[in-house]
């Protein structure tokens, strides 16, 4: 992944939280609606074992859900760590994921508390990998820590991830084929938010998805947005995080060039105002000094006006991809998607 130390520092400046997620499933294990309960306990095996042999910065706490104490319980909800159980009108409860509940099912963060992992949920495992501010780069480099991590523990167990050689990897949902990965930003746009519609526009040419501050369809509070990566499948999770930095890249530069014709409408705007009060009124240029109109007198309309700013043109194209269930946003300030 390249990110200039020019895009790193306007990330910092826009950039609310990061974070890069994607869904692995361990093959010979059926999936979670499916999996019987010692599948369950079997992938909860394989992966304490990866958790345990984590470098130093993720080394953290693997929490099974039936173990739970009530303080650990409230920690986990405050930071919003915690899953629940499907409910039967759920599509993930009337599938069966949520038989044998809590048995086998777990989460897992490091002590810093910038990666996460579900266990037993919608798939066998949920990663997540986020942080406050635009740190894409560090966020993403955690992401594939944690990633080889379960890779490697499944292949001392006899066992590996369950891949296809043409749609990727293969989880629950279809929607994550491939690399399964979803790299995001929460984002401030003052700007681009007047008009959502247009900023849809936008990241569509890119490649990139806009959701509101509290998920898909949902209002952008404080002109946040939640952008990520549209496409899982055909292209590398590299790629695909690349993507995402180059998008969010010539939206801060749209987003820049709307503010500063907005602040240069509003100095027009008020020297015009400054002139009125001044300006001698028209047509009384031969009268006798003292004898000029009253102080104060309006403008005509048509010398008053300020020009709007014009819409600015989204690129035809993004440049060739980051986050990262990133970016990773620390937990107060991730996308509000559930991971």
């Amino acid at each position: 992944v390249v990110m200039s130390d020019e895009q790193a520092a306007l990330f910092q400046k826009y950039v609310k939280s990061t974070r890069v997620r994607a869904a692995r499933n361990i093959s010979g294990y059926a999936l979670p609606a499916g999996a019987s309960k010692e599948d369950r306990l079997a992938v909860e095996g394989v992966l304490k074992e990866a958790f345990g042999g984590l470098p130093a910065e993720l080394q953290g706490t693997y929490y099974p859900l039936g173990g739970l104490t009530s303080e650990q319980e409230d920690a986990l909800q405050a930071g919003g760590f915690l899953f629940q159980k499907p409910g039967p009108m759920q599509l993930l409860g009337a599938a069966g994921a949520g038989r044998d509940w809590p048995d086998g099912r777990g989460i897992f963060h490091n002590d810093a508390k910038t990666v996460l992992c579900w266990c037993n949920e919608e798939d066998q495992c949920r990663i997540i990998a986020m942080e406050n501010g635009g740190d894409v780069k560090g966020v993403f480099e955690r992401f594939c820590s944690l990633s080889h991590a379960i890779k490697g523990a499944a292949e001392a167990n006899g066992k590996k991830l369950m891949e296809s050689p043409n749609l990727g990897f293969l989880g629950t949902c279809p929607s994550n084929l491939g690399t399964g990965l979803r790299a995001s930003v929460m984002i401030v746009l003052p700007e681009l938010n007047k008009d959502p519609h247009k900023l849809e526009e936008i990241c569509a040419g890119f490649d990139l998805q806009p959701r509101g501050s509290s998920g898909e369809h949902s209002a952008a509070v404080g002109a946040k947005w939640d952008i990520s990566n549209k496409q899982r499948i055909g292209f590398s999770e590299v790629e695909l995080v690349q993507k995402m930095i180059d998008g969010i890249t010539n939206i801060i530069a749209m987003e820049e060039e709307l503010a500063a014709k907005a602040a240069g409408g509003e100095a027009a705007a008020s020297e015009a105002e400054g002139s009125e009060e001044t300006a001698a009124p028209v047509g009384e240029e031969s009268k006798p000094q003292g004898e000029g109109a009253m102080e104060g007198q309006a403008m005509d309309d048509k010398e008053g006006e300020v020009a709007q700013p014009a819409a600015v043109e989204p690129e035809a194209e993004a440049a060739a991809e980051a986050p990262a269930e990133t970016p990773a946003e620390a937990p107060a300030e991730t996308p509000a998607e559930t991971p």
